[in-house]
């Protein structure tokens, strides 16, 4: 068993880039900064404050939801995945880019005037392939669990 699952809080370092292909399908793109606090420890050795920098990738609907509401300096919660790619740039040399591809998105700043955002969130679902279903039996047993 294995697990890729990554959870992020931090401000958005820029306006998310948008691209559109086929079938009206949305490619949003923005990184995202976590920063971990500078501290002093016991015996009086300074720690820096450091910036983690990531990049996000939101697909479909969640990116038509980044697009509208995600701008540069905005708090969000990420959940996703981790994804290496590469490439091969324009030297030949192979260069690889790590992504968190995002399956959740929640924006946790308030709007300017104050107002929280409410129910601005969003959650993307994978494509279903045609040998999957999407669809919940409502008459499961998952009701009986104790949980």
């Amino acid at each position: 068993m294995s697990v890729n699952k990554v959870i992020l809080v931090g401000n958005v370092g820029k306006d998310p880039e948008m691209k559109y292909f086929d079938n009206d399908v949305a490619k949003a793109n923005f990184s995202v900064a976590t920063t971990e606090r500078g501290y002093t420890t016991s015996n009086g050795t300074q720690v820096p404050e450091r910036t983690e920098w990531h990049n996000v990738v939101c697909w479909r609907g969640l990116a038509q939801i980044a697009e509208r509401f995600v701008k540069k300096g905005t708090l969000v919660y990420i959940e996703g995945k981790i994804k290496t790619r590469s490439y091969d740039d324009q030297s030949g040399v192979k260069r690889y880019i790590t992504e968190i591809i995002a399956d959740n998105l929640e924006l946790l700043s308030k709007r300017s005037g104050g107002v929280e955002n409410e129910n601005i969130t969003g959650r993307h679902d994978p494509p279903v392939s045609e040998n999957t279903s999407n669809e919940v039996d409502n008459n499961s047993d998952m009701d009986d669990l104790p949980f």
